[in-house]
Parts: structure tokens; C-alpha cells; sequence
């Protein structure tokens, strides 16, 4: 084992508190005075008010107190008795990108360590010094190589960035993206969840620093790319040689009873994990793979979908089929996984017109049908085999009219028991050799439609984040369609104006299940309440997570069950929602939690 110590990224002052409240108390109680006094209703204060009120109250008599040094403030002097404040309420007003907690949940996306990739796909990149498909320069990775990919480090400041800035870290979403999972090792999988859990768990516990690590000496940043050797074999190498030396025996793996421990002590922690997401391929899964993700906590599974076309699947390289996605997605759904499909438009091969009959099976074949999605138009990346092909004239990127039409046509379809979580990924113009380079495509199709006279019903598009509410105005409405195993129910509240309060997902399978502990019982694949997200044993009266909108999903998903005949309904809970659950009435399984229905 090897002490991080010294790594880049350990010691940030924004996530470890190094700026001092003590020293500036009389400035940040002017400021906080009077961003209190600001009549907005206690929403978010606009950006130009707060630059205002901090010009007034210069730091160190020459700059500008920064979100996190006011929310430092608010801490420090709420804890002295200078204020009499609500603490929760005054950070909401100065927080940093409220956006990212009004989902209700805290996301945090940490990413593996390159690996080799089972993949060939002709448009992804090849920097070798990330997980196969990402590049430098993209916000995760720059956060995951100063980490040095250590899950633990990537976690734990992850958490003291959001809590500085004044975002709430009780309940998370921890996402694991980095290539493809599945082809990790288990030993490596276990470590890397479990390492996941430990930073929740200390960093809930009010520990002061993260410590020790047992990070090895992996210095991804060093790797160049080769002439004549490809990312595979590069990285591959790279790990072998670091294995040999024994640099990789003492670290990155772990047993399953360690892991269990840690989820144990995570149950009651207080910043627990309320769902826990994979990215993999296709191809990778199985029964086995299937339930060996489970067993890690999981919750949610990235799924690069790409095409629903063999010939373009074959153009690009993909090196699975359709039939390797529809099978793909009756385990997933078949094991209660809320399923994000990567759909990409652009491909070789691909047209417009190609790509707008190519989503509309997305929705239409019962086979597919996810619960959330991302729209990545193909980007030319210079380290791309893509890039052969388009210097050939064999590929161009889609001129903007183009891609408008795709973006736009696609988001139109898009039904509303889908969300979709981006359009365009989150890619450095720089890195983009020619094609489009604006990352607002999805407010400019959104403006497009509303110029047509239509609008997107996705749930993104129509849920409540930090309004007020009014509870008697939302009513229970449900959307039954049809999946490869079965039916399938999206209950939603929703007021007058179709906005969107939580919702619950619930399966209905048909015939034998391939899982032994949900046999004959109806699948509770996800239950959500939306509202900015709160911290463990906050309540709010005005707000959607606590006004009971989700004990009544899982009343009226059991409804349902119980009417079409089902004796028990059994749900994919996340580790930090089982006390919950328990709550509910519903009791452990292995691998997941029950209600019996009789």
C-alpha cells in the first residue's frame, strides 16, 4: 500500500476549507445581511445582485469574495451564534449551480483507470492517458487524472467541492463511467465500489482529511501516443509492465465481504449512496454479468446503444449487432435496472434522414424503449480512426440545418416516461476537428420546436426543481406500454400544467424470471421525487421529497401489482434508500428488498 500524500489535487482550498471565516467575520456578516434583505422570494439571488453586494465588501480590501468562502461564512458564524439565520435556506440563495442538486439527488461521477477496450468503434478517441473513449480535456477526466483515478480521492473531493459551494451531499448518485466495466476484472470492480463507499462513509462521518490511500504509482498522464501501436496495446502494455514490477498486487482489488461491510455502515451514513450507475457494452452482458452488477450496489446501467442498424453497427466497427441490444436490455430490465441509453446520430454510413427512422425504433419496438437516454452526434476527433474515412471524403459531419432537424425531429419522439440527461457530449471545441461545436443543441432544437408549435414531454423537460409548490394541484397519472418482458407502468404526479413531481417505474414480466429471487413477483425499478435535493433529516413543507409523493408511488405501483395478480412486489433499491424501503414495509433479500402483496 502507497500514501497519495503528496498527489496533485489532495490539498484544493475551495474543497478542504483552507480560506479562514474567523479572520473576515464582520465582512462575510455584512454581506450575508444583506443577501438576506434581497426580496426574491428566497429563491437563488441573480448573479448581478450578488457581484453588486460583494463589490461593496471587498476582500482584503481589493478582490471578491468567492460562493464557497460566503457559504464558509455562513457556517462559521451560524456555529458562533452571530446569525440567527436558516442556514440551509441563506446557502440556497448564494449557491453555485443550483441546476446540478434540483433533481432531487447530488450526481458525482467518478471514472476507472485506462484500460484496454473490447471495443474497435472507428469514432472513438484514442488518448491513452484515459479510459478508452474520453479525452483530456473533458471537466470528469480532468478531475479523475489530478486523482490519479483513485475512486476514493475522486469521491471524497468530489463531496468537499459540492459541500463548499453549497450544494447538499446526504444523498448521491455515484456514476462510474470509464469505457466498459464489465471487462475490468471483478477483483478491480469490488475495490473500486467499495473505495466508492469508504469516501461516503468518512467523508459523512465529518472527518477532516481523506488520509492515506492505497493508491499505486500509476502514471497515466506520461502515456504518448505510438506510431503503429494502438490504444490497446499502448495502455495494455503500460499495465502489464506496471505488474510485473509488483506495483499492482498490493492495490485495487478486494473481497466481497469487504464491500458488503462498507454498504452495511453506508445504510446509516450521511452521505449514503441513492443510486449507483455503470456504463458497459451490449455484448458484455449476461445473466452472470447482470447479476454481479447487482451484487455491487448497482442500480442504473449505461448502455451504448450508437445505432439500431446492423449496417451501420457494422460500418463503425461497433462489433456487436441489434440482436446483441435487445438481449441486452430484456436482462437488464428482466433484474428491475433502470436502463440510459447513448444513442448516436452521424455515424459512417449514416444520413439524416437514416437517423431520424433509426430513433424512431428506439420507441417503437418494445425490445428497446429506455428509461433515460443521451443523443451524442458523432464528433471527428483527431485521434479517431474516423478521421481516415473523412480525409477520404467517405464522412462529413452534419452541416448545422442537418443536425437541427435530427436533434429536433428526435427530441419531438421522445415519450414521456423517457428523460433525457444531454444532447451533444461535453467535449472541448478545441479537440473537435470540424463539425458542431455548440454544447447548447438541445435549447436551440427545444426553440426550434416551441417556432413548430410542439414542445418535449420528456421528463427533463417537465420537472419541478427549486419552485414552490402547491401539493393539492398534483394529480397521479399513469402510462402503461409494452417491453420485451412484459408490461410496464410510469405513474407520475403532475399538475395542471403537466409538470412533473416524482414518478415510479413499475414491471410486470411475463412467464419464468431469469433471476431465482424475483420469480412470479412484480418489479419496483425506480421510484423518484423531485425538488432540490435536501440534507438527511431536513424537512421542508414546500417541498415534493417531503410531502409523502413517494411513499403514494410505491402505494399505487403496489396497487397495480396486486390488481394484475402479482403476490409480491419486489424492488432494486439503492444501498442508501433500503432503511426507507424497510420503512415501507418491504423486507431484504439478497439482492433485493420485498413486499408481499397478499
Amino acid at each position: 500500500m502507497t500514501s497519495r500524500a503528496s498527489a496533485p489535487g489532495r490539498r484544493d482550498p475551495a474543497e478542504h476549507g483552507q480560506f479562514d471565516p474567523k479572520q473576515h467575520a464582520a465582512n462575510l456578516l455584512a454581506i450575508l445581511q444583506e443577501i438576506e434583505a434581497v426580496p426574491d422570494g428566497g429563491g437563488v439571488i441573480a448573479p448581478e445582485d450578488i457581484e453588486a453586494i460583494l463589490r461593496r465588501h471587498p476582500k482584503d480590501g481589493r478582490g471578491f469574495y468567492s460562493r464557497a468562502d460566503l457559504i464558509a461564512g455562513v457556517r462559521y458564524l451560524k456555529a458562533q451564534g452571530a446569525i440567527e439565520l436558516d442556514e440551509e435556506r441563506l446557502i440556497g440563495r448564494i449557491r453555485m449551480r443550483p441546476v446540478r442538486t434540483q433533481s432531487g439527488v447530488t450526481p458525482l461521477t467518478v471514472l476507472t483507470k485506462p484500460f484496454p477496450c473490447p471495443g474497435g468503434c472507428v469514432f472513438c478517441p484514442n488518448d491513452v492517458r484515459m479510459p478508452k473513449s474520453y479525452l483530456a480535456d473533458e471537466p470528469g477526466a480532468q478531475r479523475a487524472a489530478i486523482n490519479h483515478f483513485d475512486p476514493y480521492l475522486q469521491t471524497w473531493n468530489r463531496l468537499a467541492t459540492y459541500r463548499a459551494i453549497g450544494h447538499p451531499v446526504g444523498k448521491v448518485e455515484m456514476i462510474i463511467l470509464g469505457g466498459t466495466w464489465s471487462s475490468h476484472p471483478e477483483a478491480y470492480q469490488i475495490w473500486f465500489v467499495k473505495r466508492c463507499f469508504d469516501a461516503l462513509n468518512d467523508f459523512g462521518a465529518g472527518r477532516e482529511d481523506c488520509g492515506e490511500t492505497d493508491q499505486g504509482n500509476l502514471e497515466f498522464h506520461a502515456l504518448r501516443p505510438e506510431s503503429g501501436r494502438n490504444y490497446n496495446e499502448i495502455v495494455g502494455g503500460y499495465l502489464r509492465g506496471q505488474l510485473s514490477g509488483g506495483l499492482l498486487d498490493s492495490f485495487e482489488q478486494a473481497e466481497w465481504s469487504a464491500l458488503e461491510r462498507v454498504q452495511r455502515e453506508n445504510e446509516t451514513a450521511r452521505c449514503r449512496s441513492v443510486g449507483l450507475v455503470v456504463e458497459t457494452r451490449p455484448d458484455h452482458l449476461s445473466v452472470e454479468e447482470v447479476s454481479r452488477i447487482r451484487r455491487l450496489g448497482c442500480t442504473k446501467v449505461q448502455i451504448g446503444f450508437q445505432s439500431l442498424s446492423d449496417e451501420i453497427l457494422a460500418a463503425n466497427k461497433r462489433g456487436h449487432d441489434v440482436e446483441a441490444t435487445r438481449v441486452a436490455m430484456r436482462l437488464l430490465r428482466a433484474a428491475g435496472f433502470k436502463i440510459h441509453a447513448h444513442w448516436m446520430p452521424n455515424l459512417l454510413g449514416a444520413t439524416p434522414e437514416g437517423d431520424i427512422e433509426d430513433f424512431a425504433r428506439l420507441f417503437e419496438d418494445p425490445d428497446f424503449r429506455p428509461d433515460e437516454l443521451k443523443i451524442y452526434p458523432c464528433s471527428l476527433i483527431e485521434s479517431a480512426e474516423l478521421m481516415e474515412f473523412h480525409r477520404r471524403g467517405e464522412w462529413k459531419p452534419y452541416d448545422y440545418s442537418e443536425l437541427l432537424e435530427v436533434v429536433t425531429t428526435a427530441l419531438a419522439r421522445v415519450p414521456r416516461y423517457c428523460r433525457v440527461t444531454r444532447v451533444i457530449r461535453d467535449i472541448s471545441s478545441d479537440d473537435i476537428v470540424e463539425g458542431n461545436k455548440l454544447t447548447n443543441f438541445r435549447q436551440i432544437a427545444e426553440q426550434e420546436l416551441a417556432r413548430r408549435g410542439e414542445r418535449c414531454q420528456d421528463i427533463r423537460a417537465r420537472e419541478i426543481r427549486s419552485e414552490r409548490l402547491d401539493p393539492e394541484s398534483f394529480e397521479l397519472r399513469a402510462t402503461g406500454y409494452e417491453t420485451s418482458i412484459g408490461h410496464e407502468w410510469f405513474f407520475e404526479f403532475v399538475n395542471p400544467e403537466d409538470r412533473i413531481a416524482g414518478f415510479s417505474r413499475l414491471s410486470l414480466p411475463r412467464g419464468p424470471a431469469d433471476f431465482a429471487e424475483l420469480q412470479g413477483s412484480a418489479l419496483l425499478r425506480e421510484v423518484h421525487v423531485y425538488g432540490a435535493a435536501t440534507e438527511l433529516g431536513v424537512r421542508s413543507s414546500e417541498r415534493a421529497q417531503h410531502r409523502g409523493l413517494g411513499q403514494k408511488l410505491v402505494d399505487a405501483a403496489a396497487q397495480r401489482a396486486l390488481e394484475a395478480g402479482y403476490g409480491s412486489l419486489s424492488v432494486i433499491s439503492a444501498v442508501g434508500t433500503r432503511i426507507w424501503y424497510r420503512r415501507l414495509g418491504f423486507s431484504d433479500g439478497a439482492l433485493y428488498q420485498h413486499l408481499s402483496l397478499a
